[in-house]
């Protein structure tokens, strides 16, 4: 999502290592280079700095960059804004980390088992990801550890202020920097994602004035709720305006249409979410919605436009792409 990262490594346990190359090709991910980690958590950081700088690890170097930023993947929900401030802490200071208030007073205990003393909470903060360093001033920190660092220290800018004398940036973190640590926390995790999948939604009219009047006043009683993106013409292949829309990863649509189904114009917006690929991480929602006059009172829908209608959903289903049929009849 972020195109100034030109190389993203991650780093995985040998027994995950074809789990994660399936996973990278299925997605279509781009820039990944995938690397065996170690036993703790700063071995396998060291195994992911050293496809930088050593032949011996990795059949062809890449090329070594100014600043490199180690994150958690049990950090799923981070921002382009926070990355971006610790990297250019991380610039201006050699080494920069992401931190929260501490929400609970940290206690130690003794021997015993009895309280021993506790810490001030105002004084201190929980350290997070992202951090970001000047790749040199890591790697060489990474050079200098001891057995019992890389097997029992976790925190990054601990070795660059004690092999490299750098005092590393704090930089204020969002909320949403929270770990995936426990199984509920899946439930959680699960949850923010469909909700911010629902916070817009694209509505497709034609030209047509009836059309048109609705395809206003739909976006205008939603606009108080989610972003609502507008669009009054018709469907096309090429259309720029809609290409924006699926660049901005919207996963929601309302097409409004006086045609039976309008067919032909869905199947063109189903192949044009397909070529985006905005269905491969999420499931996308597509609601027609029919606007019929009848020429009498008498409601009718005939079998064959209701087996139509349910083998499309099926076959769109298969794509990741949710159809629904909504048929309004009005004088």
């Amino acid at each position: 999502r972020i195109s100034w990262i030109s190389d993203i490594v991650v780093v995985v346990s040998p027994e995950n290592i074809e789990t994660m190359k399936t996973i990278i090709e299925k997605y279509g991910h781009k820039r990944v280079t995938v690397v065996q980690g170690g036993i703790t958590r700063h071995r396998s950081i060291f195994n992911g700095l050293k496809v930088f700088a050593e032949n011996e690890f990795s059949s062809h170097l890449l090329q070594k960059p100014e600043v490199v930023i180690i994150h958690d993947a049990v950090r799923p929900f981070v921002e382009e804004d926070i990355v971006s401030k610790v990297v250019m802490a991380a610039k201006e200071h050699g080494a920069a980390g992401a931190i929260r208030p501490l929400v609970s007073t940290v206690v130690a205990s003794a021997a015993d088992g009895c309280l021993d003393h506790s810490l001030e909470r105002a004084r201190y903060r929980a350290s997070e990801m992202p951090q970001a360093f000047l790749f040199d001033i890591i790697y060489e920190a990474y050079q200098q550890c001891t057995d019992y660092d890389l097997d029992y220290g976790t925190e990054c800018l601990h070795l660059a202020l004690k092999y490299c004398k750098t005092n590393a940036k704090l930089v204020e973190g969002t909320a949403d920097l929270w770990k995936v640590t426990y199984k509920r926390d899946l439930y959680a995790a699960e949850s923010i994602i469909k909700d911010n999948l629902s916070q817009q939604v694209c509505v497709i009219t034609n030209v047509k004035e009836t059309l048109a009047q609705v395809g206003f006043l739909l976006p205008e009683s939603l606009k108080s709720q989610i972003k609502v993106e507008a669009i009054s013409m018709s469907l096309s292949k090429n259309d720029s305006c809609l290409q924006n829309i699926l660049s901005g990863q919207c996963y929601n649509f309302v097409c409004v249409n006086d045609k039976r189904w309008a067919t032909q114009e869905t199947q063109e917006l189903v192949d044009v979410l397909e070529k985006s690929t905005i269905p491969l991480l999420y499931p996308v929602v597509l609601i027609l919605v029919h606007l019929d006059i009848p020429e009498n009172n008498s409601f009718s829908i005939g079998m064959e436009d209701l087996t139509t209608i349910k083998k499309f959903a099926r076959e769109t289903k298969k794509k990741n792409i949710l159809v629904y049929g909504l048929l309004i009849q009005y004088k």
